[in-house]
């Protein structure tokens, strides 16, 4: 009866706090994961397991925003349930620096200032990418119902910091003014951040009531509030002339107007996490993806911030594309605020990322 109580408590709390429901095509896929991890594969098994029985194996601890699967005809990105309704995905965002001493300062700056992990990084240490968990597109090996956390599970975003030695001038000269302003700022909840660090770590901190404003030590502005989001790399806040214009060109590309995302029970309400910005438009590939927020420009034109390299989404295409992105190739644009972006096939990005993982 206890563990009934407990199970009900659960579901209950998870769907109000992240405001889901894990629906069936959901439910019976961690049937089958519980199941292997659990070493029973008979299919009399999984079928006589209903929602109940599975929550209170354990699964709630693990339970996240499933959103409903394509039909087995479309293509969709990896195989994890929660990128089901979607063949492409926003998996974060490159910045860049110009020496290698900035290059140390974002590292420790991410690190210790909102407990960002090493996810990546290439032999010579050029190319790194931070995050909160792995990058990968499918369940990890280790990742064990229902005894692991969110943090193990596949799937999340990152920074990706690139070292640029080529560079002719610094994209951002440590004065807390961004040499552009097309990017507003990189929101991240976590449950916690550490305001006394960020100058000593090379950042500038603009404001601090209730949550933090600062630009990090590559010139990326960035937002932080304490609070819980099942990735705490929300979204990136854009910049924008013209609002329907850019929803229109982000909609061409596969993203959907969504609710927007709050990471505190509050939603805006309170002191901590402000409300959404008036008029502005929030956008994803899939409800469980990062997103963008197009936020309308005070000035009639925006800058491109040089120390932004691109925003990069990894895409699995149809099986009858042909032409740009062939095997081996990025395919590149940029949007209506100067922002590049960078489409990189789910088999490239794959293998790049277990060639360059940390190794724990």
């Amino acid at each position: 009866p206890t563990m009934k109580c407990l199970a009900i408590f659960y579901i209950v709390f998870i769907e109000c706090l992240y405001g889901f429901v894990i629906p069936d095509d959901g439910i019976r896929y961690l049937r089958r994961i519980y199941l292997n991890n659990s070493k029973r594969s008979s299919s009399d098994q999984v079928e006589t397991m209903d929602r109940r029985s599975l929550l209170l194996c354990g699964l709630t601890a693990a339970a996240l925003p499933f959103a409903s699967p394509v039909s087995p005809a479309q293509a969709f990105v990896g195989n994890l349930p929660e990128f089901q309704d979607t063949n492409a995905v926003l998996k974060g965002i490159t910045v860049k620096v110009t020496d290698p001493t900035q290059l140390k300062q974002m590292i420790s700056f991410l690190q210790i200032c909102f407990d960002f992990k090493v996810l990546r990084s290439t032999a010579d240490g050029s190319d790194v990418w931070m995050g909160f968990g792995p990058e990968q597109m499918s369940i990890p090996a280790e990742f064990r119902l229902p005894v692991s956390s969110f943090q193990d599970y596949g799937g999340h975003a990152s920074i990706h910091i690139r070292y640029d030695s080529q560079a002719t001038f610094s994209y951002y000269r440590g004065d807390g003014v961004a040499l552009g302003d097309n990017v507003a700022y990189v929101q991240v909840g976590v449950p916690t951040y550490r305001v006394s660090q960020m100058i000593k770590q090379g950042g500038s901190v603009l404001d601090a009531y209730g949550f933090v404003n600062v630009i990090s030590p590559s010139g990326l502005p960035m937002r932080g509030i304490v609070g819980i989001w099942p990735d705490p790399l929300m979204f990136c806040a854009i910049n924008c002339v013209d609002v329907e214009k850019s929803k229109t060109f982000y909609k061409q590309l596969g993203f959907v107007e969504q609710e927007y995302p709050y990471c505190r029970l509050g939603k805006g309400t309170g002191d901590f996490e402000p409300p959404q910005p008036k008029n502005s438009v929030y956008l994803s590939q899939s409800k469980n993806s990062m997103g963008v927020l197009l936020i309308p420009s005070k000035k009639k034109t925006v800058s491109p911030n040089p120390a932004i390299g691109s925003l990069d989404i990894v895409y699995k295409p149809s099986e009858d594309e042909t032409g740009e992105g062939k095997e081996g190739e990025e395919v590149s644009l940029q949007d209506l605020s100067g922002i590049n972006i960078v489409f990189e096939r789910d088999t490239m990005f794959e293998a790049a990322e277990k060639a360059t993982r940390v190794k724990k």
